[in-house]
């Protein structure tokens, strides 16, 4: 008989743990707003990457909110909705990002180019309408991430190529992730703004429709770079 090799938990996890047993427990209650970044890694004895990816999990698990200019709160919640496994929670590891990275800058880049090809009018009409709601919800992480996969997805479509199409979607999940971390990062660090992301989205937008290939995948370069420079900036 086999069995599967027990690996020790990463120290965020372990920070997650707690966080998870305060709330609970009833140490933290719903509503209440969590310490900073920096104390809560003070309070640990971890560096604040681990804080940070802790809070990602929790809040991937529907249990902390992160409002803009304000901070961390904990959410109102049922028992049952937090049994599950921490390992559960839509949290990837760094191998995950930088694989998922490399998917995106193969396909995304590609896409860009032919959309810019093939779009029609109402690829354009509903690009535009995607952006105009990720500049509306710059400062609602969870609205501005559905906005954002949905002006990637649209991109997609435009590009009419039914195979690439499912591949994006084989993948979505991932990039939603992806754009989650993101935006939370662009409301709570100091490495992006959400003004950056939305000259980026623009810039991509622009050159699709003036049907212009190659500044179209640039363009997308340029913002998938960044996005990878974001996110490792913050973990790090």
């Amino acid at each position: 008989m086999k069995y599967k090799q027990i690996k020790p938990k990463k120290i965020y996890e372990q920070v997650a743990d707690e966080l998870l047993s305060m709330i609970r427990d009833g140490n933290l209650k719903p509503g209440e707003k969590l310490a900073s970044v920096t104390q809560l890694a003070e309070n640990f004895q971890v560096g604040r990457s681990a804080i940070r990816e802790a809070l990602a999990t929790l809040r991937a698990m529907g249990l902390v909110e992160m409002k803009q200019g304000e901070g961390t709160y904990v959410k109102a919640f049922e028992p049952e909705e937090i049994v599950y496994p921490l390992q559960h929670a839509l949290l990837m590891s760094g191998e995950d990002r930088a694989e998922l990275m490399e998917v995106r800058h193969i396909l995304e880049t590609g896409i860009a180019a032919s959309a810019a090809l093939n779009r029609s009018e109402e690829d354009l009409e509903q690009m535009e309408k995607a952006l105009q709601e990720m500049k509306a919800y710059t400062g609602e992480p969870e609205k501005g991430e559905k906005a954002d996969l949905a002006f990637h997805m649209i991109i997609a479509g435009a590009a009419n190529n039914k195979l690439l199409l499912r591949l994006m979607h084989h993948v979505s999940d991932l990039t939603a992730e992806s754009m989650r971390e993101t935006r939370q990062i662009c409301l709570f660090g100091e490495e992006a703004a959400p003004e950056e992301l939305n000259k980026q989205h623009e810039a991509i937008l622009h050159a699709i429709r003036l049907q212009q290939p190659e500044q179209a995948r640039l363009a997308m370069v340029t913002h998938l770079q960044y996005v990878e420079g974001v996110i490792r900036a913050y973990l790090d």
